[in-house]
């Protein structure tokens, strides 16, 4: 008897803290669940949003050419010419503009001579002092101003460039490309136009996605010595052979015709070659007008090559040609889940917004086994961007950092579509068991589901 009023004692309560335990749980909302849908399909590890690609190697034909033409070329101190050539074209700047030059001018003059007129006591030779402060002025912006100077591709220099940019190069413009091949699988371009083509590496790119659709491809370089050496590249070196990509024009000049477009344009590490900021927009502005589908550009991923994008960006999205011969009018494909203002440039420091991508270099001395490339890239279409419908109606933020993986948990750093920075830790239990494995699985540059747009708590590693 004892034991039976014991066993209902017990049930009555555990069935007391079941219930309390009910009503504690019902002011907690369920999270909402990913819809399983914008998978479509794919395992975890291949979503929608993954556009990386693993280490990169150039094709066969090109690397043998590449080392026959070095090798032929005999270039003294090649090793060290080209690591020099490296750290030149990484910290290299922009021109500066001629009224930012004489605002600087300005602003000193006045400073010298209002210090001259305090220090003064009595009468003073105005003609002298001004002669004088001139001199100063023109003294202290030699010394502080950035020297730009345009780089002369002869021969041997491209010899010298292609030792140490042809492998990184190809490996930059074919990560770039390899987001249009993964979004748009529909896209098969028939022509290609490439600005500032130097040693051909966007043919190179292009025709390992597109080969069995590209029919044409014009190559404008105003260096006939580069022109030559991509020239030799596409025929392994052998003048008498046939070149290994068919259909590929070389010119010095972009086609004169508005009215000519083409489905694939392509400008990687051009725009910051150019002097001016006049220049820059009337290359874009032109390279626009020959845009059928997709425009393509690729700077180094520092501070100046961001901005030069950054500037090629509001170009198009936000000033207005005079003559328009196609109205259809420029939107952001990648890598901005967006068209507000980069939020990057907010930020002081300004940090640059840039991607990396691995890859083999030349088997040259002094070029370790794998090598990574970081760059910046913007890709503008006239067909419009991905939209929700596609993507099972989530939004896609990018990864602007390495994911960080912890226990049950992994930390996002992401450019979100409302224009934002987010630093998103994702659960399994806080964003669905599809949305954590993916984030999960994702890596620097590619695009994760947001469903739950939340200011999450950091756990700790323990947690």
């Amino acid at each position: 008897m004892a034991s039976r009023k014991f066993s209902a004692r017990v049930l009555r309560r555990s069935s007391g803290i079941v219930t309390m335990f009910r009503g504690m749980s019902a002011g907690v909302q369920p999270v909402p669940q990913a819809p399983v849908d914008f998978l479509k399909g794919e395992p975890h590890r291949k979503h929608p949003g993954v556009t990386n690609l693993k280490c990169l190697r150039l094709p066969k034909e090109l690397q043998v050419a590449a080392q026959s033409i070095i090798k032929s070329a005999e270039v003294t101190q090649l090793p060290q010419r080209s690591h020099a050539l490296t750290n030149l074209l990484w910290s290299r700047k922009r021109a500066v503009e001629d009224a930012t030059l004489r605002k600087r001018a300005v602003s000193l003059e006045k400073k010298l001579w209002d210090e001259a007129m305090e220090k003064s006591s009595g009468d003073i030779d105005e003609q002298a002092l001004d002669d004088r402060i001139r001199r100063k002025v023109f003294s202290e912006l030699r010394r502080t101003t950035y020297h730009w100077t345009p780089l002369k591709y002869d021969e041997e220099f491209g010899v010298v460039y292609m030792a140490a940019r042809l492998a990184g190069g190809y490996a930059a413009v074919r990560r770039a490309l390899n987001e249009i091949k993964i979004r748009d699988p529909s896209f098969a371009p028939q022509s290609l136009l490439d600005f500032g083509s130097g040693l051909g590496t966007v043919v190179w790119a292009s025709h390992s996605h597109w080969a069995a659709s590209l029919k044409e491809m014009i190559c404008v370089d105003s260096s006939g010595a580069m022109n030559v050496l991509a020239e030799r590249l596409l025929k392994g070196d052998d003048e008498k052979a046939q070149p290994h990509i068919k259909q590929v024009y070389f010119r010095q000049f972009l086609p004169v015709s508005p009215k000519v477009q083409f489905d694939l344009v392509v400008a990687a590490f051009t725009l910051s070659e150019l002097h001016s900021v006049k220049e820059r927009e009337e290359a874009m502005f032109t390279l626009w007008r020959k845009t059928s589908s997709y425009l393509v550009l690729v700077e180094n991923g520092t501070k100046e090559g961001h901005q030069v994008l950054m500037e090629a960006r509001e170009t198009l999205l936000q000033k207005q040609e005079k003559i328009v011969h196609d109205s259809r009018p420029a939107s952001v494909f990648a890598p901005c889940p967006h068209e507000l203002t980069c939020p990057k440039l907010s930020q002081k420091p300004v940090v640059p917004c840039n991607f990396e991508q691995l890859y083999h270099p030349l088997p040259l001395p002094r070029h370790k086994e794998h090598q990574s490339e970081k760059f910046s890239y913007l890709i503008l279409t006239r067909s419009g961007s991905t939209s929700q419908e596609e993507t099972g109606g989530v939004d896609w933020a990018r990864l602007i950092a390495p994911v960080q993986r912890r226990t049950r948990h992994v930390h996002c750093h992401m450019c979100c579509p409302d224009g934002q920075f987010k630093h998103m830790v994702v659960t399994a239990r806080k964003h669905s068991r599809d949305v954590y494995r993916c984030a999960r699985s994702s890596d620097w540059g590619d695009q994760v589901p947001v469903i739950q747009k939340v200011e999450d708590d950091v756990p700790s590693d323990s947690e």
